[in-house]
């Protein structure tokens, strides 16, 4: 099959021990992203199978109308909204999905917790430009000696979310002495009474009380937006507000709104709505946040499950067992 494996920005696919499970077949990887669903289409015109990074590009109605040969997409992780399912299912293109792990973006989460809490990247920029243990964080809306880390030790964890990730972010509040505090939908709720965590009595009362939050949703239109303004508002000038999972769990510019007014006063992200993001987005300026570059996933181990799972998907499609189907439709019309 001729296949095009899209928005490999660190060239990393090719070097994978997995990528020799496509041997024999024809492979393109390209390694920046187009925009645009016009320049995308003549970049990949003749792929039979597409393999995509996530979430990174989206795959909607417009680019499938013009990709005539298009038979497979094989998505890295799980599938989610960057797929028109219904359009793939229309023009009779199989999807096939893998799995994933929560461990990765877990030790992310807690990196970034560490990070903020004790200011180390501001403290290690200012250390390349010669200045000693001076982090620079001095806003005049922040609590006297903001610039200066503080302990996780006896504070309070908050996290939003209680599934893979979520207990694995717990597991590492109660080995730091954080005093952890469980908020999310029933089942999490119910699980985390189980775990003998804490769970908040709402929303509000987690914001309230959490020198960390950290949120671990699934983003679904049910979640869209679902941290609000008055919710960062509402935490302590102190606290901490850390997002891995999707921006648009945070309503449009509440975070910049939030931080800009002292509450919460640190931000640490991951994640952005669009990505990557312009040069010009206010919250890669700011002082009192941390911005990575979705790097959740981004890791060697985690790089192989991934592929690895999309790959035999392709070898199993190829040869006419296909295997994680997300619409089984296509096959029975094909």
């Amino acid at each position: 099959m001729k296949i095009a494996i899209l928005d490999d920005y660190q060239d990393a696919v090719r070097k994978l021990d997995c990528f020799k499970l496509l041997a024999g077949h024809e492979v393109k990887i390209f390694n920046n992203t187009v925009k645009g669903a016009g320049q995308l289409a003549v970049r990949i015109a003749d792929a039979e199978a597409l393999v995509l990074i996530r979430e990174r590009t989206k795959v909607g109605k417009e680019l499938l109308g013009k990709l005539p040969r298009l038979r497979l997409i094989s998505q890295t992780g799980k599938v989610s909204s960057h797929i028109d399912i219904a359009a793939c299912t229309s023009r009779r293109i199989t999807v096939v999905e893998g799995s994933g792990s929560p461990i990765a973006p877990a030790e992310l989460t807690w990196a970034l917790i560490m990070s903020g809490t004790r200011r180390i990247p501001q403290y290690v920029s200012n250390l390349k430009h010669g200045v000693w243990q001076q982090s620079g964080m001095k806003a005049s809306t922040a609590p006297p000696n903001h610039g200066i880390g503080e302990l996780l030790h006896g504070k309070t964890l908050g996290i939003w979310g209680y599934g893979k990730i979520g207990r694995i972010v717990a597991g590492f509040g109660g080995a730091f002495g954080m005093n952890v505090l469980i908020w999310g939908g029933e089942e999490s709720r119910k699980a985390a009474r189980e775990h003998l965590h804490e769970v908040a009595a709402s929303k509000e009362d987690l914001f309230q009380r959490a020198d960390v939050i950290t949120v671990h949703l699934r983003l679904v239109d049910e979640t869209r937006g679902v941290v609000k303004l008055t919710d960062l508002q509402s935490m302590k000038p102190s606290a901490l507000f850390v997002n891995t999972s999707r921006a648009e769990l945070v309503e449009t510019d509440a975070l910049m709104k939030a931080l800009n007014g002292g509450r919460p006063g640190l931000a640490a992200i991951d994640v952005f709505e669009q990505e990557p993001p312009l040069a010009g987005q206010p919250l890669l300026r700011m002082e009192n946040v941390i911005c990575t570059p979705h790097l959740g996933y981004v890791e060697k181990s985690s790089y192989e499950l991934y592929f690895s799972g999309a790959f035999k998907n392709i070898v199993a499609f190829a040869t006419g067992a296909p295997t994680n189907v997300v619409n089984p439709e296509t096959l029975e019309k094909a």
